[in-house]
């Protein structure tokens, strides 16, 4: 990508791995439209550090529970910086349900977040894209979707899903934009991750250590900015848990 200040709309980039992608972007050139759902403080913190780096960010709330919350942050990025070249899916819930756990609307509503909302995203900002001249997409997948846990079982099928979305998306799409996916494996522990839990998923880790949110924005960036010959690809970053 050889734009000059390029925008770059990051869901779910407040904290954590977003926030790292985010972080990476500025520090890459992009301004940033920082998407957020109830992290507020953490999101104007984020838009500070974006500041710092000499770009500009600009905060949208939403709730991708609502189906109407793709348009309206798209439409909000665009309104702020007229134009969007980037497109980074980052934001996703990952809450516990096992199949004796089922419960109809919290898989719908993971559905909607992590798998419908990413669609109508990139259809609502294809335009933009398209006439860019260097569009980029980056799902943010997840080695769960080869590898499924049973105790997450709506997370696991929502981001297999959107593999095969990042996949069609790029047939679709191409020449004009370029779709690619970033699945990590350990980036961040969930906060109700003990100890002793931490060691044992380590442990079966080939490279023997968890990665990092920079580790994931890192690819990010090389996709977003670098990766001109590069479309349909899913990268692991997952020090070797998928081939474990």
């Amino acid at each position: 990508m050889k734009l000059e200040a390029p925008v770059a709309l990051v869901t779910g980039g407040a904290r954590r791995v977003g926030r790292a992608i985010a972080l990476e972007l500025a520090g890459a050139g992009c301004d940033i439209a920082l998407h957020f759902r109830r992290s507020q403080d953490d999101a104007r913190a984020t838009a500070d550090d974006v500041a710092a780096l000499g770009r500009r960010a600009e905060l949208i709330q939403a709730d991708f529970a609502d189906p109407d919350a793709p348009r309206k942050v798209i439409e909000s990025a665009v309104g702020a910086f007229g134009r969007l070249d980037v497109l980074v899916n980052n934001a996703s819930v990952f809450d516990r349900m096992r199949i004796d756990e089922f419960d109809l609307q919290a898989w719908e509503r993971t559905m909607r977040v992590n798998l419908t909302s990413p669609a109508a995203l990139v259809a609502y900002a294809r335009p933009w894209l398209e006439t860019s001249g260097a569009g980029k997409i980056v799902n943010v997948c997840d080695v769960s979707a080869d590898r499924p846990w049973p105790s997450r079982l709506a997370y696991c099928a929502s981001k297999a899903g959107l593999v095969s979305l990042t996949r069609a998306l790029a047939r679709a799409l191409a020449p004009a934009v370029q779709v690619n996916g970033v699945s990590p494996g350990i980036a961040a522990f969930p906060d109700d991750c003990d100890a002793s839990t931490r060691r044992r998923l380590i442990d079966n880790i080939p490279l023997r250590r968890a990665g990092s949110p920079q580790d994931i924005a890192r690819t990010v960036r090389f996709l977003a900015r670098e990766g001109d010959y590069i479309t349909g690809q899913i990268i692991n970053v997952d020090g070797g848990w998928s081939i474990r």
